[in-house]
């Protein structure tokens, strides 16, 4: 793993996993064009995270046994067509087909995360994996600023056609920069699906970790769909393109994420994990404070990503740890119950907004930091915790 095809990981990486994200921050826009309710629009968040679900199920194992230097670009392609009909969608419930198969496809990301892990010498795992998470966590948080002032400038549409250029752009140099590789291990498909069930089921760090992973990136995908509903609504009434700026604030949580990697590396994995937690119901409580001001929002924005994205990266480099061969099964089992947590966090996002507003969502957030933390105390005497991977 030189450090340019780092670079190039990095950067595919968060472009496929930002895929996920454009119609975010214009869930009002969409809503007012498609003769929806804002409401209604958060569906497309869940739809999308429900479909990448299912893709991280049923199609990154095959990192395991497929050649990565085809597997990856052809997902990115079929990606692109996915991209391009959200683009030409012409009814709302046309656009929520459209993304969920851009969910189902846009899983590049999560085989070039464990292709990283596999490059990258030993010592330097926790580092080579932290930057390319860190460039998929950018993609996550860069897209909600890339696509409210694309949307602000020349409608919704636009950000899934410009995304859906740069896809096959990546593509190609992808495909370029990655080397034929010989399979990890040979299994028939229906074999290989199974094998994922007994990966969590065998290793109970991997078990342990994935409620600590789930839980987490449901109250990310839950503050950030709420976030939108708020901003758009007064006192605030921003335009999307204002509404998308907010995700540069969380950009201090990719330099959290990259610290995190380090932290792997030197044996404190479980320790940072609790501070991490703890940060994100600080970050909640404050965010509670902050329903009429802006600074209050923007300062819990930065906690809350600082907690998360640290979290999230301390806990994929955990089970990544577990096993060499397993790497992208792993990697599935973790993508998969993590994103079935995103969908129910921004489901619950549009169900906590009609109920109770704000209020309702930074409680729930609160409480969802808490589980978790709870979790993490129940569980880190037991926890397998190791920075080189079993064979």
């Amino acid at each position: 793993m030189t450090r340019r095809l780092t670079l190039l990981f990095a950067v595919a990486g968060g472009a496929a996993v930002g895929n996920l994200y454009w119609a975010q921050p214009l869930l009002h826009l969409i809503a007012r064009d498609l003769d929806a309710t804002t409401a209604t629009a958060g569906w497309l968040v869940t739809t999308t995270q429900i479909g990448y679900a299912v893709g991280v199920l049923l199609i990154v194992p095959l990192g395991d046994v497929l050649d990565r230097h085809r597997l990856i670009p052809t997902m990115m392609l079929c990606c692109s067509a996915a991209l391009v009909a959200c683009a030409l969608a012409p009814t709302f419930g046309v656009l929520l087909v459209a993304v969920a198969v851009l969910g189902l496809t846009t899983v590049s990301g999560q085989i070039l995360t464990p292709l990283a892990g596999d490059l990258a010498e030993d010592a330097h795992r926790g580092r080579v994996v932290g930057t390319v998470a860190s460039g998929i966590l950018t993609g996550i948080l860069v897209c909600r600023t890339i696509s409210g002032l694309v949307a602000g400038a020349a409608g919704w549409r636009a950000i899934f056609a410009l995304a859906a250029a740069g896809t096959v752009l990546l593509a190609i140099l992808v495909h370029r920069a990655i080397p034929p590789l010989e399979p990890k291990t040979r299994l028939t498909y229906p074999a290989l699906i199974a094998s994922i069930g007994a990966v969590a089921l065998r290793e109970r760090t991997v078990r342990w970790t994935l409620v600590l992973a789930a839980t987490s990136f449901g109250a990310f995908t839950m503050f950030w769909t709420s976030l939108t509903f708020l901003l758009s609504a007064p006192p605030f009434n921003y335009p999307v393109s204002v509404i998308g700026l907010f995700g540069l604030a969380g950009l201090a949580g990719v330099v959290a994420a990259r610290r995190a990697g380090r932290l792997h590396d030197r044996g404190w994995s479980l320790p940072a994990t609790g501070a991490s937690l703890a940060l994100v119901l600080v970050g909640f409580v404050v965010a509670a404070f902050g329903r009429d001001s802006v600074v209050l929002i923007v300062i819990a924005v930065v906690i809350v990503d600082i907690g998360l994205q640290a979290a999230f990266l301390l806990n994929r480099l955990r089970v990544f740890a577990v096993s060499r061969e397993a790497r992208s099964r792993i990697n599935t089992v973790f993508g998969t119950s993590n994103f079935i947590g995103g969908g129910l966090g921004s489901a619950a996002a549009t169900l906590l907004w009609s109920a109770g507003g704000w209020t309702a969502v930074t409680i729930a957030g609160a409480l969802l930091s808490c589980f978790a933390l709870a979790v993490w105390v129940a569980g880190r005497r037991g926890a397998l915790v190791v920075t080189e991977p079993r064979r």
